[in-house]
């Protein structure tokens, strides 16, 4: 298992290949031009018709920002604190970012409401203030690589946290569970992450999906929040399609985005019912990208193959909803279809997981195969 800073010393400099399919069909690349003294990355921001520029490589002058945050630099807000970084369109940046417990807990043994300190769930590696970018632009966040950074895991129920329990809004009568954790061993070379039951008569294993829980901008209007709550600047959406291969587009609110990452996930079942995924740091690499003059309203993230929304909102079916009429907007869009068409066409091909149950807004994921949408891939 690669620590932090071994991490940093061997990241690959050149060629993205995980990222090469990342938004097909897009504008060529262009090659950065040389930062300007004190920032890091690429002046030129990508062409203005709510696409990134295909990646499959850095160009070989692309600056990169190694950057390890130290413990006091993390943040646990969207909006709200001052950059840790200032870069331009076309960075690579290589970094690390913890877990939503904030390292405090490691062991089985260890509960958060003991460990934590108060106020620091899903701590954030950044904001990293992004040059040129002003609200109505959109940030591409192209995760190129993200891995375990350490040897374990855990996951952990606290009282009125979760889909299944009472808590300040839906009340139950009977007494809530107790505060439990379980500590997991991550298993690099099968991929796998492995657990045992309380009493030590079951164990099960768990494939390694690493992603962000938390990736955002900040909110607009000068709006604070959270790290635990997810809305249209991103945020704890807790969306295991925030992970390699794939790209987040973010719509800019505020001057410099003041994009931030973190909550890292090694795996989490869809739902995320009992209000923690396999939480672990992680070794990070993304390349960010900015589009001038094309807004994104609420987060979408893509591929070379689907087109998928995160809707965010309580009771459940308002989180769909937005995720159903962004959806349904981008293929009339692309396909010139008439608005009930293209409801109809949404409405037999779209797949939706709930994604998670847990936070004050709940997530859902409306995603469609671009193939299937005529004019998707122009």
């Amino acid at each position: 298992m690669n620590t932090r800073r071994q991490f940093l010393a061997t990241a690959p400099l050149g060629v993205l290949g995980v990222i090469a399919a990342c938004n097909d069909g897009a504008h060529d690349s262009v090659a950065a031009p040389a930062a300007t003294p004190g920032v890091s990355g690429s002046a030129a921001p990508a062409p203005g018709n709510g696409m990134a520029r295909p990646v499959s490589a850095i160009p070989a002058d692309a600056p990169t920002l190694n950057w390890i945050p130290k413990h006091e630099e993390l943040v646990y807000t969207f909006g709200g604190a001052a950059p840790r970084q200032r870069i331009k369109a076309g960075t690579r940046i290589v970094t690390w970012t913890e877990d939503c417990f904030d390292g405090a807990v490691a062991t089985a043994a260890d509960l958060p409401s003991k460990k934590m300190t108060a106020g620091h769930d899903n701590p954030q590696t950044g904001p990293f203030y992004i040059e040129g970018a002003e609200p109505g632009d959109t940030i591409a966040v192209h995760i190129v690589k993200l891995e375990p950074a350490r040897s374990y895991a855990v996951s952990s129920f606290g009282p009125g946290f979760g889909a299944l329990v009472g808590n300040n809004e839906t009340a139950m009568l009977g007494p809530d569970f107790p505060e439990t954790t379980w500590r997991y061993d991550v298993d690099a070379k099968r991929n796998v992450a492995r657990t045992s039951s309380r009493d030590g008569k079951h164990s099960w294993e768990v494939p390694l999906v690493p992603f962000f829980g938390c990736i955002g901008v900040a909110p607009a209007s000068g709006e604070v929040r959270t790290s635990i709550v997810p809305g249209n600047f991103g945020g704890n959406m807790d969306c295991p399609e925030v992970r390699a291969g794939n790209t987040v587009y973010l719509g800019v609110n505020v001057p410099g985005a003041l994009v931030s990452f973190g909550d890292g996930h090694y795996a989490m079942g869809e739902g995320e019912i009992m209000g923690a995924a396999i939480e672990g740091a992680l070794n990070v690499e993304v390349y960010i990208e900015l589009i001038k003059k094309s807004a994104t309203p609420i987060p979408r993230i893509e591929n070379a193959d689907e087109i998928m929304f995160v809707g965010s909102g309580r009771p459940l079916e308002d989180a769909a909803r937005v995720a159903f009429k962004a959806m349904i907007g981008w293929v009339r869009e692309k396909s010139g279809m008439s608005e009930m068409d293209a409801y109809q066409f949404v409405s037999q091909n779209a797949k939706a997981p709930i994604i998670q149950l847990v936070d004050p807004e709940y997530t859902v994921l409306v995603k469609i195969e671009k193939s299937r949408v005529t004019g998707a891939r122009s």
